[in-house]
């Protein structure tokens, strides 16, 4: 199933950006983009998203130094645009695996594209991961323990629930059930032409 590889991919880049733990150290994929593109997009996308996770983390310190703050923002924004980009490829993958199949008369579409469930499934990885820390963290209170505890079993329920749903929309799409229909991003604040602020206008 679609959603074991992913998850067990999302697990792996957790675990491997956790062993140096800072958000500047260097990025290698050890899936190759010829042989195994799926693996190589899904373990780009997680990565994205867990570096985010991290820049989001800092960011909040209260003691943050102003100017450091804006370079952070300046690099949150990219990789805003990274992660959108990457749902992308996801879904230009769906679409190329699944353009011969033959939508059904009554075939409908999905409210997200089976990318977009992939990238809340990615960061549900990071949910689950640091809040099993929060969980077993031996010097936090038995109250916080438990009560991450109880949010861990339903975020673990989560993703099976989860992982289920995009698996059926997948095979929905492969039997006709479902069709594909992706729009591009269409973002305006990073477009010279669409901003104007960025135009140059008051």
């Amino acid at each position: 199933m679609f959603s074991t590889t992913a998850n067990k991919i999302f697990a792996e880049v957790i675990d491997t950006y956790h062993i140096i733990n800072t958000v500047d150290q260097s990025f290698t994929n050890p899936y190759d983009k010829d042989s195994q593109l799926l693996e190589h997009l899904l373990y780009r996308k997680c990565w994205i998203d867990t570096v985010q996770w991290h820049y989001e983390d800092i960011i909040r310190d209260p003691n943050i130094d102003p100017v450091a703050a804006l370079t952070l923002k300046r690099k949150i924004d990219a990789s805003n645009q990274d992660r959108t980009d990457m749902v992308e490829y996801i879904d230009s993958y769906f679409l190329e695996k699944y353009k011969d199949a033959k939508a059904n008369e009554n075939a409908t579409i999905n409210t997200e594209s089976p990318a977009w469930g992939v990238d809340r499934l990615s960061i549900l990885a990071l949910k689950v991961y640091h809040m099993h820390e929060e969980a077993t963290r031996e010097n936090a209170s038995e109250a916080h323990r438990n009560a991450c505890q109880t949010k861990l079993d339903i975020l673990l329920e989560q993703r099976v629930d989860l992982s289920t749903a995009i698996d059926q929309l997948l095979a929905d799409i492969s039997e006709g059930r479902k069709y594909m229909k992706v729009y591009k991003q269409m973002k305006m604040y990073n477009d010279d032409e669409l901003n104007p602020v960025l135009r140059g206008e008051k």
